[in-house]
C-alpha cells in the first residue's frame, strides 16, 4: 500500500534533531527521503551517548528511519554537483546550516530553483535567516532560555527549568512538515516552488500560546508555576498516599464532581470555589483542601474513580510504565525492527494514523553511507567513477 507522500522526494542535508524529525514525518508518510551527510557520517547525534546499541546512538535512532543514506563531501565541485543532479530529480531540499553557508556552497534556493523551478525548499536554523540575531548558533537548550519557555517552567523555588525533551527541535521540525506539505499542495496549482524559513526561535515563541496571550492583554509578566495552570483550578498535580497524579478539572461541572467524589459536595456551593475565577483566586487555599482529601488513599483508587465519573486524570507515568501501557501497545506506539548494524531495535513508532495510507515502516535508521552506491549509479555514475570518489574522500 502507498504511503500518503509516495511519489516525493526529499533531500535531507540536516542533522540533530528538527530537521532530521521533520524529515522523519514524511518518510514515515511515504516520501522518499535521502540523508545526506559528510563521508563517514556528520551528524553529531550519531556520536552523542550512551547508550550505544553496538555502537550505534540511540539519539540517531531515534529520528532517522525510513531514509537513505548518502555520504557526500558539500565542499568538493563534484560533491555540489551530486546535489544539483538530485535536486533535479527531487521535490524537497531541506537543510539546517548557518546562515549564509548554503550561498557559499552554491546550494543556495535561487540557485536551485533555477535547476528545478519546482523545489520546496526549507531552511532551519536557530533565529532566521533575517534580523540582527541570524548568525547566531541555536541548540534548543539557548532557544528555551532565550524564547521565555524556561521563564514559566519549574517554580519559585526551583528557578527557570527547561523541558525535559529538545521541545522546540520537536515543535521546528512539526512546522517544518506542516510548511513543507502546504507548499507541495500549493504548487499543485501554480507548478512552483518556494522557499521556507524557519527558525528554533519563532517556533518557540509560538508555543507559548495562552501565557503569551495573557501577558500580551495584561501587561504581566507570568510567574513559574510548576505544576499548576495559570488559568484553570483545580489543574495540577497531587500527592496520594503512594505517588502523585494529575488531576485537571476544566469546568464547573466537572469540578462538582470532583467534590461530590471526594466527599464534599458542598465545597462547590462555597462562594470561594464555585466559579473558575474565584477557584483562581483562592488557589492555595482550595489546592490545600483537595490535597488533605487526595493524600488518604492511593494512585490507583483516585485514577479509577475519577475515569468513573469523567473527570480528566492520570497517574504520572515513567518509561518503563510507558512500555507497558495497553493503550499504547493496542495502537502501536512502540515498533520493533532490525538494523545490520545494531541488531533488534524497538523505536517509538509514529502518532499520524491515517486510515487509507497508513504510515510503514519499511527502513531502518541508516548507517552513514549505505544507500551511496545505489543512489549514484541511479545519477549515471559508474563504479569506477564511485572508486575514485572514495579514493579522493569525495563520498
Amino acid at each position: 500500500m502507498s504511503g500518503a507522500l509516495n511519489g516525493i522526494r526529499v533531500l535531507d542535508l540536516s542533522r540533530v534533531l528538527a530537521g532530521p524529525y521533520c524529515t522523519m514525518i514524511l518518510a514515515d508518510l511515504g516520501a522518499e527521503v535521502i540523508k545526506v551527510e559528510a563521508p563517514g557520517g556528520s551528524d553529531d547525534t550519531r556520536k552523542w551517548g550512551p547508550p550505544f546499541q553496538e555502537g550505534v546512538s540511540a539519539y540517531y535512532l531515534c529520528a532517522n528511519r525510513n531514509k537513505k543514506s548518502l555520504t557526500v563531501n558539500l565542499k568538493s565541485a563534484e560533491g555540489q554537483e551530486i546535489i544539483k543532479k538530485l535536486v533535479k530529480q527531487s521535490d524537497v531540499i531541506i537543510h539546517n546550516f548557518k546562515t549564509g553557508t548554503m550561498n557559499r556552497l552554491g546550494l543556495d534556493f535561487e540557485t536551485l530553483k533555477q535547476i528545478n523551478p519546482g523545489i520546496v525548499y526549507c531552511s532551519i536554523t536557530g533565529f532566521g535567516e533575517t534580523g540582527p540575531y541570524q548568525r547566531y548558533p541555536g541548540y534548543d537548550f539557548i532557544i528555551q532560555a532565550m524564547s521565555g519557555l524556561m521563564s514559566i517552567t519549574g517554580d519559585e523555588q526551583s528557578g527557570p527549568q527547561k523541558v525535559g525533551v529538545a521541545i522546540t527541535d520537536i515543535l521546528t521540525g512539526l512546522y517544518a512538515s506542516i510548511g513543507i506539505q502546504a507548499a507541495l499542495l500549493e504548487r499543485t496549482h501554480s507548478g512552483e516552488g518556494q522557499k521556507l524559513d524557519l527558525s528554533l526561535y519563532d517556533s518557540a515563541v509560538s508555543s507559548l500560546v495562552n501565557i503569551a496571550s495573557n501577558y500580551l492583554m495584561s501587561g504581566q509578566i507570568p510567574k513559574r508555576l510548576g505544576n499548576h495552570h495559570a488559568n484553570i483550578v483545580p489543574y495540577q498535580t497531587f500527592q496520594t498516599n503512594d505517588g502523585e497524579m494529575v488531576i485537571a478539572v476544566g469546568n464547573d461541572q466537572q469540578f462538582a464532581k470532583l467534590c461530590q467524589l471526594i466527599g464534599d459536595p458542598n465545597l462547590a456551593e462555597d462562594a470561594r470555589f464555585k466559579t473558575n475565577p474565584d477557584r483562581v483566586k483562592h488557589r492555595e487555599l482550595l489546592t490545600d483542601l483537595l490535597q488533605e482529601k487526595f493524600s488518604q488513599e492511593s494512585t490507583a483508587h483516585w485514577t479509577k474513580q475519577c475515569r468513573e465519573h469523567n473527570i480528566p486524570c492520570g497517574p504520572i507515568q515513567n518509561l518503563q510504565d510507558l512500555e507497558n501501557d495497553p493503550q499504547l501497545n493496542e495502537r502501536d506506539m512502540f515498533v520493533e525492527t532490525e538494523h545490520p548494524t545494531a541488531g533488534d531495535l524497538k523505536l517509538v513508532g509514529s502518532p499520524l494514523n491515517l486510515s487509507r495510507t497508513p504510515v510503514q515502516y519499511e527502513k531502518h535508521p541508516p548507517d552513514a553511507g549505505e544507500h551511496t552506491d545505489e543512489i549514484l549509479q541511479a545519477l549515471g555514475y559508474d563504479n569506477e567513477t564511485l572508486n575514485q570518489f572514495r579514493k579522493n574522500r569525495l563520498i
